[in-house]
Parts: structure tokens; C-alpha cells; sequence
């Protein structure tokens, strides 16, 4: 699978909520960063965070994605119907690299105030 595919495969089991594929697709010392939130290092961190989201559904919306060598991009619209009853939509550009056919790194920059803010 090319670096896109894996990345297309990544936000479709997101859309699913196959946090086990999910899971499957990060490297064990994956490095996933939501900016402006705390790094988090290892996939185990990763996953408690992941997991720990709550949502009763996904829908991740790729508007834009592109590719140079290892490293996609994306521009999406990241929208979560949350287990409390509120939907968050919150516009994300997101990194990844890709290291022998997995993610070893994610950076998702994203307004935090936009995500807060529907959460109230």
C-alpha cells in the first residue's frame, strides 16, 4: 500500500470505529500529537486516548489529501456525535508519517477553543 492508501485505510477505520484496526495501523512507538494538546508517545498512550474519546459515532470528511514520499496530508472536517448527546464538527490538518507500511507519527492541528466550545 502506498503512504495515501494507508492513511485513507487509517481515517476509514476511524469512520468505522475499528479502533482495532486503528490500532493495527500505528507503530508501537508511534508518536501522535494533537496540537495544541500534550504529545503523547507509544501506541498503549495512544490507544487509552483513542479509546478514552467516547464518541457514539465518527465521521471524518478528507477535503484535501497529498502526498510526498513517506509524509501525507490531510485536510479534513472531523465531526463526533458524542455519548453525551453533542455533535463537535472541528476543521483538522493532519500529518503522517509512514514507516514501513505503518503510522510512526500523527500530528493533527486543530483550534481547541472550536472543539470546547460545542462542547458546552
Amino acid at each position: 500500500m502506498t503512504p495515501t492508501e494507508i492513511v485513507e485505510q487509517f481515517i476509514d477505520a476511524w469512520n468505522r470505529m475499528d479502533w482495532d484496526l486503528v490500532m493495527d495501523l500505528l507503530t508501537d512507538d508511534v508518536v501522535y500529537h494533537n496540537i495544541p494538546m500534550e504529545k503523547l508517545e507509544g501506541k498503549e498512550a495512544a490507544e487509552a486516548f483513542i479509546r478514552g474519546m467516547q464518541a457514539d459515532a465518527v465521521d471524518w470528511i478528507t477535503l484535501n489529501i497529498a502526498a510526498n514520499g513517506n509524509v501525507v496530508l490531510t485536510e479534513r472536517l472531523d465531526k463526533f456525535k458524542m455519548s453525551h448527546g453533542k455533535d463537535v464538527a472541528v476543521p483538522v490538518m493532519g500529518t503522517f508519517e509512514i514507516s514501513d507500511g505503518k503510522i510512526s507519527a500523527w500530528r493533527d492541528y486543530f483550534d481547541l477553543a472550536t472543539f470546547a466550545s460545542q462542547m458546552s
